[in-house]
């Protein structure tokens, strides 16, 4: 009495044989919700303090990762980021900071109804605290070369 193979018995091995294909459905998925997640904190990591910035036609540099903003409200109060300090409370609430290194950029945003004599008050209340690299934040603009001609110099008479 030998074993016989019939086709029913064929059949049933090619069921069970591995497939080779990658199953991309999980790969997709986990994509998809890291994509959510980054959309949903990207703009909570910027400063959103209502400060209305002039324009600038220089070249925009890189930014640190994590960028450290003083920034001055049409009402001459000071934030650190989003959080109101006192003037005399300026320095010592930066150097309280995580990266309390008086060698990082700070970067002061004015709101362009501050006067300049403002401005150099908090300017000098930096340098006076021992924080030398300060870059000013402004809007890009358009340099003068590049902007359409307005429309009085269109114009022919």
């Amino acid at each position: 009495m030998g074993a016989s193979i019939t086709d029913t018995d064929i059949d049933d091995d090619a069921d069970f044989a591995e497939t080779h294909e990658i199953n991309v459905t999980p790969f997709i998925d986990v994509i998809l919700v890291l994509l959510i997640i980054f959309m949903v904190a990207a703009p909570l990591s910027t400063v959103d303090l209502p400060i209305d910035l002039p324009s600038s036609t220089a070249t925009p540099q890189k930014k640190p990762d994590k960028p450290t903003y003083v920034s001055i409200k049409p009402d001459l109060a000071v934030a650190i980021g989003e959080n109101p300090v006192k003037r005399a409370d300026l320095v010592r609430t930066l150097d309280a900071m995580a990266d309390g290194s008086k060698d990082r950029f700070i970067f002061l945003r004015a709101d362009r109804a501050v006067p300049y004599g403002e401005l150099m008050d908090v300017l000098e209340i930096l340098r006076a605290g021992g924080y030398a690299k300060i870059k000013l934040v402004a809007l890009e603009g358009v340099p003068e070369s590049a902007a359409p001609p307005s429309a009085s110099e269109n114009a022919k008479p």
